[in-house]
């Protein structure tokens, strides 16, 4: 094996570059004392500590003894022929250059004529800054600004408020605005109602967990939570587990008979 001596890659025996990093790799020969692998320019043996510059193993002893076919031809020798120089072309002579007269002006146009400065200015003294002009006197102006006028139509944020009238008793009961979740029902150790409608006539009919009105951006919408009398939509039954989008002018019986009716209204 041949190791790389830049990133210490081992290479198999005759490899001439690095297969990692492709650094040429020295030239390998054998001890004479073990026959172990070594590089040609190595002092000693790693394996058996043959002394390999005494024995005449270095590269410029091994260099020395080159293989025959390898030594530099013989020129004199008859069985090498040389071709023949061609004789070369002799250059194209060229041809004089021509002076190029310039054209006649036309009447009546001047030739310009650089002529020289009588007094060539000095590049290191500091130019010559002309006196300022006075300048007459200005008298300011007046603008008159004008009035400034109120905008035609004034834009202001409008919140929606959504809320329940009871029809029996002719009673508004406002939604909150800070719920995603609005729960109908009256008191209870479960889920607190937050549209408590025990105060109002025939109550009993309401379950204390009725139903919820979802609130999606600015849409309302309402289900039964499992009621024992039913909720209705405009004298429909609403199924429970379904859900129903309320626009205004909804009617909303809690409980069978129409005795807890609201009205959906948005203001």
């Amino acid at each position: 094996m041949i190791v790389c001596p830049n990133c210490n890659h081992q290479n198999p025996e005759g490899a001439v570059q690095c297969e990692a990093c492709y650094t040429p790799l020295p030239a390998m020969t054998s001890c004479p004392g073990c026959g172990a692998s070594v590089q040609a320019d190595a002092s000693f043996c790693g394996q058996c500590g043959f002394n390999l510059q005494a024995s005449g193993t270095s590269v410029g002893s091994q260099s020395a003894t080159l293989s025959p076919d390898l030594a530099s031809p013989d020129l004199a020798s008859p069985a090498i022929n040389i071709p023949e120089l061609v004789p070369l072309e002799p250059l194209p002579s060229l041809e004089p250059l021509v002076e190029i007269q310039p054209s006649p002006l036309p009447e009546g146009v001047a030739p310009i004529l650089s002529q020289p400065f009588e007094n060539p200015p000095d590049p290191f003294s500091a130019p010559a800054v002309p006196a300022p002009t006075p300048s007459p006197a200005v008298m300011p102006q007046t603008f008159a600004q004008p009035p400034i006028m109120a905008p035609a139509h004034s834009t202001q944020l409008q919140t929606q408020m959504a809320r329940l009238l009871h029809v029996q008793t002719n009673t508004p009961v406002e939604l909150p605005t800070t719920l995603a979740v609005i729960h109908i029902g009256k008191p209870n150790d479960r889920i607190p109602p937050d549209v408590d409608v025990s105060g109002f006539p025939n109550s009993e009919i309401v379950s204390r967990i009725h139903a919820d009105i979802r609130v999606e951006g600015d849409l309302y919408y309402i289900e039964d939570v499992g009621s024992s009398n039913g909720t209705y939509i405009n004298n429909a039954p609403l199924p429970s587990g379904n859900r129903h989008r309320l626009r205004p002018g909804d009617r909303i019986a809690l409980g069978k008979g129409d005795k807890m009716t609201f009205l959906f209204q948005i203001a």
